[in-house]
């Protein structure tokens, strides 16, 4: 596995900081998902597999020491926790739950990645198993996020180039709404009803190839007042 294949969970939850990490390591060359607390990278986790997680300590609910505990017990995945300044005990107590490493705030954004790209060069090379943990499962439908390629048991599934659009999209977000204004922006159209309709097509199409009902769906939900969100098994 080479850095620039790796694919980050990030979580924090201040929503400018985890969109202005992601945005920076997406530049960089990672695939980056993100969870805005614990609760919420637990429902990612569980669908999901990841080279690496960057993890902030102190949020609301359960804090990042603690998840770094619990996921230790069923995870291999590396941590790199974000620490505020003076939080020597928190460091002291990241590292005892099974933390990588860690990074106090503020810090440059390149100093993260020279942290991050350390941890991985550490990491054993990628085998085609392991390949496995970028694939996400819905049912019988089984979706390559690198490759962007769907599949429902040997057959392939045939997308259309705003479908694979709109899977990458709800891929590297799973479980938090994304309104229908963002994903315009998102797929790169001109803002507006007419566009924010235009989605709404795409979408019914989208469900009718990955959902059992698509008048009842499981997996590409509508989340009123919010929008949609891909919910994992």
């Amino acid at each position: 596995m080479s850095d620039m294949d790796a694919h980050l969970l990030i979580v924090d939850d201040d929503e400018r900081i985890r969109d202005l990490l992601k945005k920076f390591l997406m530049r960089s060359g990672f695939l980056v998902t993100s969870a805005r607390d614990a609760a919420h990278a637990r429902r990612v986790l569980s669908g999901l597999d990841f080279d690496l997680i960057v993890l902030d300590v102190m949020m609301p609910g359960e804090d990042g020491v603690s998840l770094t505990r619990v996921l230790r017990e069923t995870h291999t995945t590396p941590i790199l926790l974000l620490t505020a300044k003076g939080e020597t005990e928190h460091r002291i107590a990241g590292l005892e739950a099974g933390a990588d490493d860690y990074l106090a705030k503020p810090f440059e954004p390149k100093e993260l990645l020279l942290r991050i790209n350390a941890i991985l060069r550490r990491m054993p090379e990628t085998t085609a198993q392991d390949a496995i943990a970028k694939i996400l499962h819905l049912g019988p439908i089984r979706y390559d996020i690198e490759r962007g390629e769907m599949w429902k048991g040997e057959d392939p599934v045939r997308l259309t180039a705003t479908e694979s659009q709109l899977m990458k999209i709800f891929s590297a977000q799973p479980g938090e709404p994304i309104s229908r204004a963002k994903l315009v922006e998102d797929l790169g159209r001109d803002k507006g009803q007419a566009q924010e309709r235009a989605v709404d097509v795409q979408i019914t199409r989208l469900r009718r190839k990955i959902e059992q009902d698509p008048k009842q769906p499981r997996y590409l939900q509508t989340v009123r007042g919010a929008g949609y969100m891909l919910a994992l098994d």
